[in-house]
C-alpha cells in the first residue's frame, strides 16, 4: 500500500484514484487472495486524506467483489482475482499521415464545395426547432413517412417510376442496404452472383455477411446474361443503368433475360442505381425495377448526390421481403437519426434537391468534357473510353499496354492517384490495360494538370 499516491489536482476524484490503484494491485497479483488491507483510519493517515474518502473507496471495492468485509474483522482481498502481470511490450502504432497528391483521381467523390451548406443549415435549424417531444423517441425502422413520400415523388418526376411509399425503406446509405439484403438473402449459405468487375466495397460487404460469391463477367453492355444458365444463386447484384466500373448500359434483351432467370429460380435481382442522376446525354435510364417489381430490390443513395456524411439511402422491397427486413433492421440499429431524415424530406419537398441536381449535373458534364479533351491533347489515338456519358468517373482502355504495380508506384511518386480497373476485378488479368479516372471533385485546371502528369508517366514507362 506504500506505493499508492494520490494526485490532488487530477480530474479523477481521490476516492476513485484509490479504488483504481488497489484494484490494479489485486488484479496484477501484488495483493494476493486473503491479504488484509489497512484499516480505513490507518490508510487515511498514510495518504493524508479524509477517512470518509477511504471508506468510499473501500465500499466501491467491496460492492464490486474485490474485497470482503466482515464486522469486527479486517477487510481482505477476495479469492480468484489475479490475472497476472504483463511485461511484454506492445509496439506503439504511429498513425500515418494521409498521402497528399498533386491530383487525386479517386472515384466516387462528389464536389462538396458546391453543396448549398448554408441552405442546409437553415433547413436543419427549422426542422429541429419544430420537433415535438414524440420525435425524440424511437421511430419506425422503415424510416420517416414524410421522407418516404418525398422519395416516391422524386422517383416519379425524375425517372417516371411509380412507387408506393409503403414499399420504400430508409437505410444508412447503400452499404447498409446491401449488408441487410445480403443477410436476408444469403445468410443460410446461399450464393449471390455479382458482376465482374464489381465495386470492391460492395464485394467486401457481401462477403462479410458470409454469403458465397459467384462472379459473372461483364462487357461493354454490362453483365453477360448468357452465363446465367451456368449458375444457381439466390440473388444477382447488378448495376444496369451505369455498370460500375466500366459504365455500360444493360440493353433491354439482357434485362429481360435477368428477369426470366429470377422468375424461373425464385431469386431476386439487386439493382444498385448508384449514380443514375448524373447522365449527360438524354434522359435517365429507366430502372430494372420498373420491369419486375416483385423480383427486384432497388437500392438508391443520397451520398453521391448530396454529401457522403448524410448517410441516408433507401431500398424498394418486394412485399415478401418487407416483414423480415423490418425485423432485421429493428435488431440491427433500429432506425436512422430523425433530424437528417426530416431535413432531407424538406429539401426534396421544396425542390431544392432538384435544383442542386441540375447544377451539379451541368458542372460534372463540363468536367467530363475537360477530361476527355485533356486526354486527346496529351495522348495519341491508342486509347478509348468505356461506357455511357454518366457518373463521376471515366474508364479508359489503352491498346497494347499492361499497367502493373511499378506503373502505379510511378504515378504515386509523380503526385497522382490512379485506380486500376483490376482493383475491382474478381478474376484478375482481364482488365489490366484499363484505368479509372474520377473527376467529379476536381476543377478543370486540376484535371488538366493530372492528365499531363499521367501522360508523362505513361510515355516514360
Amino acid at each position: 500500500m506504500n506505493t499508492i499516491q494520490v494526485e490532488r489536482k487530477h480530474d479523477i476524484p481521490i476516492k476513485r484514484q484509490i479504488y483504481q490503484k488497489i484494484r490494479d494491485q489485486i488484479l496484477k497479483g501484488y495483493l494476493t487472495a486473503g491479504a488484509a488491507l489497512p484499516s480505513t483510519r490507518e490508510l487515511s493517515k498514510q495518504l493524508k486524506v479524509s477517512r470518509s474518502t477511504i471508506c468510499e473507496a473501500y465500499e466501491m471495492l467491496i460492492t464490486e467483489g474485490f474485497l470482503i468485509h466482515r464486522q469486527g474483522a479486517a477487510t481482505r482481498v477476495a479469492p480468484g482475482l489475479s490475472i497476472g502481470t504483463y511485461s511484454k511490450k506492445i509496439a506503439k502504432i504511429i498513425p500515418q499521415g494521409k498521402k497528399r497528391y498533386i491530383v487525386d483521381f479517386q472515384t466516387g467523390r462528389p464536389d462538396l464545395r458546391h453543396f448549398p451548406q448554408y441552405l442546409w443549415q437553415q433547413i436543419m435549424y427549422k426542422i429541429t426547432r419544430n420537433f415535438k417531444m414524440k420525435d425524440f423517441g424511437y421511430g419506425d425502422p422503415q424510416g420517416m413517412l414524410a421522407l418516404r413520400r418525398e422519395i416516391s415523388a422524386w422517383l416519379l418526376r425524375s425517372k417516371g417510376l411509380s412507387v408506393n411509399e409503403q414499399d420504400i425503406f430508409i437505410t444508412s446509405g447503400a452499404t447498409q442496404a446491401l449488408h441487410l439484403i445480403s443477410n436476408l438473402l444469403g445468410r443460410t449459405g446461399n450464393t449471390i452472383a455479382v458482376e465482374d468487375p464489381c465495386n470492391q466495397g460492395v464485394l467486401q460487404t457481401i462477403i462479410n455477411t458470409g454469403c458465397g460469391i459467384k462472379a459473372i463477367p461483364v462487357d461493354e453492355e454490362g453483365i453477360k446474361t448468357q452465363q446465367l444458365d451456368k449458375i444457381n444463386v439466390r440473388a444477382i447484384y447488378t448495376t444496369p443503368s451505369h455498370q460500375f466500373p466500366l459504365g455500360g448500359i444493360l440493353p433491354a434483351a439482357r434485362r429481360a433475360a435477368l428477369i426470366r432467370y429470377a422468375k424461373a429460380t425464385a431469386s431476386y435481382l439487386v439493382e444498385d442505381d448508384y449514380d443514375s442522376e448524373f447522365r449527360y446525354v438524354g434522359d435517365p435510364i429507366a430502372p430494372l425495377y420498373a420491369m419486375a417489381p416483385s423480383h427486384v430490390v432497388y437500392i438508391g443513395t443520397f451520398s453521391k448526390v448530396l454529401f457522403p456524411a448524410i448517410r441516408i439511402g433507401y431500398v424498394i422491397l418486394p412485399q415478401e421481403l418487407q416483414s423480415p427486413w423490418r425485423k432485421l433492421r429493428l435488431h440491427t440499429d433500429v432506425q436512422n437519426p430523425p433530424y437528417e431524415q426530416a431535413a432531407l424530406a424538406e429539401f426534396l419537398y421544396t425542390r431544392k434537391f432538384d435544383h442542386h441536381i441540375r447544377t451539379m449535373k451541368k458542372l460534372y458534364k463540363e468536367r467530363r468534357k475537360a477530361l476527355l479533351t485533356a486526354l486527346k491533347i496529351n495522348l495519341d489515338s491508342s486509347w478509348k473510353s468505356w461506357g455511357d456519358a454518366a457518373g463521376l468517373h471515366l474508364a479508359i482502355e489503352f491498346q497494347n499496354r499492361i499497367f502493373n504495380t511499378d506503373f502505379f508506384n510511378r504515378c504515386q511518386k509523380s503526385g497522382i492517384r490512379i485506380t486500376p480497373v483490376e482493383y475491382h476485378a474478381i478474376q484478375k488479368g482481364q482488365h489490366s490495360n484499363k484505368l479509372l479516372l474520377g473527376y467529379g471533385h476536381l476543377e478543370t485546371a486540376e484535371i488538366q494538370k493530372g492528365i499531363e502528369i499521367l501522360c508523362n508517366v505513361i510515355k516514360n514507362s
